[in-house]
């Protein structure tokens, strides 16, 4: 019986070393297990965007292939190395990088001036409705103009300088922050208005604490809209008159027949457009974070 008691009481004992020697290993997998939680919302954006790189290596691999087998003229399409060959010996030398900081200041002037101008323009229309009334026809008519069919009225006033394409872009960036302000605003619900006025608040409380905060992701969506309307814009300008900037730098290309330059300012334009996006992509979520999930596609 005495044996037995002895046992007994060490069973506990051997149980409870037991336990304390698997701590450190259940603490490990609890703690990968949670880094793992952490990491899941990232691997499943990762993985939902690398689905679409099957398609961009397809591109690519056609690309390098059809004027391989001379299916394409070389001369016409270079091959997609000899493209990239091409394009890293513009870094190299330093070439390309004077290009892109022109227009890439160019399109950022002409696209803050629209903010200046556009988002208090836009709440005062959304707001006030008698100012909408006397305004409304004008800015119609002025956004359904073609910026490009302006562009020589541009040259015309402000010369063959940078004032011209600043200008441009200044006005093709600012119709969509306008609408989107806009837009906006009229869409407050009421509810939020007469809740904060029951409660006495003055028309600048009103503004700071409910109508720029509803109408901040609006504004931001007009913002990512602009800006690539900006870019587009400035290249498009480059090439009419510059004698700078990547628009001008792809048509100098062309009219010299340097034909693998050409393709490479193409592939820079390309490059910055994806890396603008989702910078955008991500201010935007940023910016409205209250607001749910933003899409990130090419629709956006």
């Amino acid at each position: 019986m005495a044996l037995q008691t002895v046992e007994t009481n060490e069973l506990p004992v051997q149980a409870v070393e037991n336990r304390i020697s698997a701590a450190p290993v259940v603490s490990k997998i609890g703690k990968m297990t949670k880094k793992g939680n952490l990491l899941k919302p990232y691997l499943e954006k990762f993985n939902s965007w690398s689905k679409g790189l099957y398609l961009v290596a397809l591109f690519f691999a056609l690309w390098e292939l059809l004027p391989r087998m001379g299916i394409i003229n070389q001369v016409f399409l270079p091959t997609f190395s000899e493209t990239i060959k091409t394009l890293i010996g513009l870094f190299v030398s330093g070439k390309i990088f004077v290009h892109i900081g022109v227009s890439l200041a160019r399109a950022l002037a002409g696209f803050f001036l629209a903010v200046i101008f556009a988002i208090p323009l836009g709440f005062l229309m959304g707001w006030y409705n008698r100012f909408e009334k006397y305004t409304d026809l004008f800015m119609q008519t002025l956004r359904n103009t073609s910026t490009f069919a302006l562009f020589p009225i541009f040259l015309l006033l402000f010369g063959l300088g940078e004032a011209s394409k600043v200008a441009i872009i200044f006005y093709a960036a600012t119709w969509q922050l306008l609408i989107n302000t806009i837009s906006g605003v009229k869409n407050i619900d009421p509810l939020y208005i007469k809740a904060a006025k029951s409660m006495g608040a003055t028309d600048s409380q009103l503004f700071g604490k409910v109508i720029l905060p509803a109408t901040l992701p609006s504004i931001v969506s007009g913002a990512r809209l602009g800006i690539k309307i900006a870019f587009m814009t400035v290249i498009a300008a480059e090439m009419i008159g510059a004698k700078s900037g990547l628009g001008f730098f792809i048509q100098n290309a062309q009219y010299n027949f340097m034909i693998p330059e050409m393709y490479a300012g193409v592939l820079v334009l390309a490059v910055i457009g994806v890396v603008l996006n989702y910078i955008l992509v991500w201010l935007e979520k940023k910016a409205t974070s209250w607001k749910g999930g933003i899409d990130s596609s090419i629709m956006g």
